[in-house]
């Protein structure tokens, strides 16, 4: 069963969003992707400083089975990536929501996360896509 944390805002395409403390938004991949990915082994992440649109393609992963594209759940620049993921690209595996971050955003517009989809919303997307 896959881990949906209520503390997270959820784009439909399967990344999560984490506002933080400082006003950033860290995003990642869900737990249901990375399951449905299988083995990840390589992670193309966004330069720093790439203005992002939310739906905008932001890298790409790639596991044993297929390479997905990531997309911005909400917009604005990014101003880190997660340099871990060079080398060890399966911490998406073992730990999609603290660990296995992909990069961060400056948000534009910080009401876009209002936009994503909730922990249960998105538990029932992927309960219907099952």
């Amino acid at each position: 069963m896959s881990q949906t944390p209520n503390e997270l805002k959820y784009a439909s395409s399967h990344e999560w969003a984490r506002l933080e403390e400082d006003g950033t938004v860290s995003v990642g991949i869900t737990d249901h992707a990375q399951e449905a990915l299988g083995d990840v082994v390589f992670v193309e992440l966004p330069e720093v400083g790439t203005v992002l649109a939310a739906g905008d393609d932001a890298g790409v992963v790639e596991s044993v089975k297929a390479a997905s594209d990531i997309y911005a759940p909400v917009g604005g620049e990014v101003i880190g990536i997660n340099p871990k993921l060079e080398d060890e690209p399966e911490m998406v595996n073992t730990d999609p929501y603290h660990d296995g971050w992909f990069f961060k955003l400056q948000p534009g517009d910080t009401s876009e996360l209002d936009a994503l989809l909730s922990a249960g919303d998105y538990q029932q997307q992927c309960d219907d896509e099952d």
